[in-house]
């Protein structure tokens, strides 16, 4: 079986998340959308939150299962019999990172990374950056599923206007 890992933080999981998984789930028998779980970074949604709406996002997707992990990625895969990490790149800025990450991977662990293309509709799309825009009152309910616009907006409605 060929399992796969889509690895990330997804806060909050955008369209462009959802197009690389689905890509994904069509060259693998199996991918673990796997969200990252760092206790030390600010995030906006809690780590159950994400993992509850990728889940949530992810359903059309037979062969896509959602888990945390904290620590290293290599570990998560070890411990699942993973040998693929799928990485979407919007850019060759993100190539020269990734190249570097999926080459320390590969010494840690006998994991590969594929690289996939954006499409070029989500080239521009990042987490942060939809959260700036929606921060500023920005319409982003094009690059997200609509469950997630939606919660997105209800928690920037609850944040002090400073941004605390």
């Amino acid at each position: 079986m060929r399992r796969a890992v889509c690895p990330g933080s997804f806060d909050p999981v955008t369209n462009g998340h959802l197009d690389i998984v689905a890509r994904a789930s069509h060259l693998f028998d199996e991918v673990v959308v796997a969200v990252g779980v760092n206790k030390s970074k600010s995030r906006l949604f809690t780590a159950d939150e994400r993992i509850e709406m990728l889940r949530t996002a992810c359903e059309p997707f037979d062969n896509v299962t959602v888990d945390g992990f904290t620590g290293l990625l290599t570990d998560f895969c070890r411990e699942r019999d993973i040998r693929t990490i799928v990485k979407g790149l919007r850019a060759v800025s993100d190539f020269d990172y990734e190249l570097q990450m999926a080459q320390m991977n590969a010494s840690l662990a006998e994991v590969e990374t594929v690289f996939v293309p954006t499409s070029p509709e989500y080239s521009f799309l990042a987490s942060s950056l939809v959260k700036e825009v929606a921060t500023f009152g920005g319409d982003v309910s094009g690059l997200l599923p609509g469950f997630v616009h939606e919660r997105l907006v209800a928690r920037l409605a609850l944040r002090e206007p400073d941004g605390g």
